[in-house]
């Protein structure tokens, strides 16, 4: 169910709520000393989702404020929705893309609404289901925010965080321009810090052509048409790289590398419902639920139902299954199998797939599996620090190492998750004060069922909260919709239960009268 629950407005179509003059975001003076009661630091899609719900609930009316401190223009958007390349598109259809788990329909009444994508001829698969550019999405959930906003339900911070500290029992955030603000409630949307770049790599940094950021279209302009181009990585990013080099010309080589050489998969021909149930005898061992996936996926194959139906019933009962692994089985999953889940789990959209398919035809585009073992500059070649890079591969199957001569390298690898509480100083100050640690998996920021931040001393942290991808290491599915509209939700009526439980703005909930008010939120 939706936040709505406390006396808000009813929505209009599509979720949204009734139409309101005023800007999309709101700016706070320089210095200004800001009392609100619930502070949620990330506006990318997790943060202004659950900004969304807290709004829907009537808090406004209760006397409780919402801030996201997020420096971007417009709440919603994120590293992901703001990207204006035109052949980044989204990788679930449209019909899928909400942050209304109960209306998942909603983004697409929306484009039938606005025409958004009529200038679109290529948005359209072959079995007719949509996949905007997504900017497109961004637009939506800006809008959908957007009133909001206007009525003050929701307050858009544009500022980085710097510091946030106890003050009295209270949240006290710091932003880049002199913002604080003391609040009873605080959660943490950001996103996974940027990969990391490989240490193979570190002999190249300065040249202008190692681009240590697969997400960084506009870098992508720097690869000349003809250039030989190591992508490495086999992942979404990889194959938006792919897709946008082809955009802009590029007809030369492109050799993606990656450990285990698999590439990222399409959907299915046709849409096809969740096939299996995992939930009735979950598997202790990670060996075991792989041969029942297996299994599961020849019995579909029998029944002319693809592997994709398959793996969308398992991430559909993710989190359930995943709370069935011991903590050392989950580490084995993350070390061993996560590359070959998240192949099969994210998929690239229809037209992505077309690219990499008919490069890999023409013999544009190679895959292999090998590792980096380092990285020169090829003397005598181009300008001083332009020249040529060799790098040298380690093949997962071969003779032996061997050297590649190319013109540019683009690192596409996975977000640098060891690295999260070093990402941001208000991040390393919490966890220096105790209040912030890492899951044991590797994957994020250690939370419990109820999505609240667990300190050094194990203990959770009744009013702060962990929200979208940082909370995977718990909730073992939070990476992409609808899981992370549905977690968003849920941390939304945890905050609420969290705030109700209080006399008044200002003052905090006990442990248990959380736990009473919470209910079954997850």
């Amino acid at each position: 169910m939706r936040c709505n629950d406390c006396g808000a407005a009813p929505a209009g179509p599509g979720g949204s709520a009734p139409a309101a003059d005023g800007p999309r975001t709101s700016g706070m003076p320089a210095g200004m000393p800001l009392t609100g009661q619930v502070a949620i630091i990330g506006g990318g899609f997790s943060g202004a989702t659950v900004a969304l719900h807290l709004a829907r609930s009537g808090l406004a009316a209760q006397g409780w404020g919402v801030a996201v401190f997020e420096p971007r223009p417009e709440l919603g958007r994120g590293l992901a929705y703001s990207t204006t390349e035109p052949s980044h598109r989204v990788n679930v259809s449209a019909a899928r893309m909400s942050p209304y788990p109960d209306d998942p329909g909603s983004f697409l009444r929306w484009i039938g609404e606005t025409g958004a994508v009529n200038d679109d001829p290529a948005v359209r698969s072959a079995c007719g289901d949509l996949y905007p550019r997504r900017a497109v999405f961004g637009a939506y959930v800006a809008g959908e925010l957007a009133p909001w906003l206007a009525a003050g339900a929701i307050r858009h911070v544009r500022q980085a965080v710097v510091r946030v500290s106890r003050e009295a029992g209270r949240w006290q955030i710091a932003g880049d321009d002199g913002a604080l603000m003391l609040a009873d409630v605080l959660v943490i949307a950001t996103s996974h810090p940027a990969p990391g770049l490989p240490r193979a790599l570190a002999a190249i940094a300065g040249h202008p052509r190692l681009i240590g950021n697969g997400t960084d279209s506009a870098a992508l302009g720097r690869i000349g048409p003809a250039d030989r181009v190591l992508v490495v990585g086999n992942g979404l990013t990889s194959a938006d790289v792919i897709a946008t080099l082809d955009r802009l010309g590029h007809r030369g080589p492109v050799l993606a590398v990656s450990r285990r050489g698999l590439r990222a998969r399409g959907h299915a021909a046709e849409p096809q419902p969740p096939y299996g149930r995992f939930t009735d005898m979950p598997p202790c061992r990670a060996s075991e639920m792989v041969a029942r996936v297996r299994r599961m996926i020849r019995a579909a194959e029998a029944e002319g139902i693809g592997w994709q139906a398959v793996i969308d019933a398992v991430r559909a009962q993710g989190q359930d299954i995943w709370q069935t692994f011991p903590a050392r089985e989950r580490r084995r999953i993350v070390r061993h199998l996560r590359p070959y889940w998240d192949v099969h789990r994210f998929r690239i959209a229809p037209q992505a797939e077309a690219v990499l398919d008919r490069a890999l035809a023409e013999g544009r585009l190679t895959i292999r599996a090998a590792g980096l073992l380092g990285a020169g500059i090829e003397p005598g070649a181009g300008a001083p620090g332009a020249g040529a890079i060799r790098v040298t591969l380690a093949p997962r199957r071969g003779p032996g190492p061997e050297a590649v001569l190319v013109d540019a390298v683009v690192v596409t690898t996975g977000p640098a998750h060891g690295g999260i509480l070093g990402s941001a100083p208000w991040l390393a100050g919490l966890a220096g004060a105790g209040h912030l640690c890492l899951c044991t998996t590797g994957l994020g920021l250690a939370c419990d069922r109820l999505s609240r931040a667990l300190g050094q001393d194990g203990a959770a942290q009744p009013d702060l909260f962990v929200a979208g991808p940082l909370a995977r290491g718990t909730f073992g599915e939070l990476m992409g919709l609808p899981q992370v509209s549905e977690h968003a939700e849920a941390v939304a009526r945890g905050v609420i239960a969290r705030l109700r439980a209080a006399p008044g703005p200002g003052a905090a909930a006990s442990p248990r009268s959380l736990a009473r008010h919470h209910g079954a939120a997850f």
